[in-house]
């Protein structure tokens, strides 16, 4: 059996720079923006470093600062959501095993129900859709019918006088 597959590696230790801006992400963007300003009143090279840092990072234009690192391991994230979403930690490790579990559960069967009302408006919005067209061909159907009836009614058809052929019994050629 390999030990080494199911070992867990422990993450690695965040330095001064990694900590600080996780705590700025966790209060958004106005923190951002007010550390911005003071170090552009203290030292304005410091402010214009981290004007650059904002702009590149993406944490300037986008709706949240906070943002997801594909290499963090997921107690980190785990333990951010549970923060950020009002969560704390109980300390014993089977109950919040237990209730990051059930919670995972409820978003789970929530993108589910989403999904099925998606799919019920979308059906909805079909049969409407088909409807209406079926009552469209029929309309431009009894249209049709109602336009062939009355061009084949010949409603004067005794008063008809034909111009070309002369009259019977009148010939005067003889």
């Amino acid at each position: 059996m390999n030990t080494a597959a199911q070992t867990e590696f422990p993450a690695a230790p965040r330095g001064w720079f990694s900590r600080s801006e996780a705590w700025l992400d966790e209060r958004g963007k106005g923190a951002w923006i007010a550390v911005m300003v003071i170090s552009f009143i203290f030292f304005w090279p410091l402010g214009l470093a981290i004007l650059a840092y904002l702009i590149w990072s993406k944490r300037m234009f986008s709706k949240s600062c906070s943002h997801r690192r594909s290499n963090d391991n997921t107690a980190w994230k785990d333990a951010r959501y549970a923060r950020r979403h009002g969560f704390s930690t109980s300390g014993n490790t089977a109950f919040d095993a237990y209730k990051a579990e059930t919670l995972r559960r409820l978003m789970d069967e929530q993108e589910a129900f989403e999904a099925f009302l998606e799919r019920l408006r979308a059906a909805k919005d079909k049969s409407e859709f088909d409807q209406f067209m079926d009552e469209r061909a029929t309309a431009a159907q009894s249209a049709r019918e109602q336009a062939y009836d009355t061009d084949n009614v010949d409603p004067g058809a005794d008063d008809v006088e034909v111009l070309d052929e002369p009259a019977k019994g009148t010939d005067k050629t003889s």
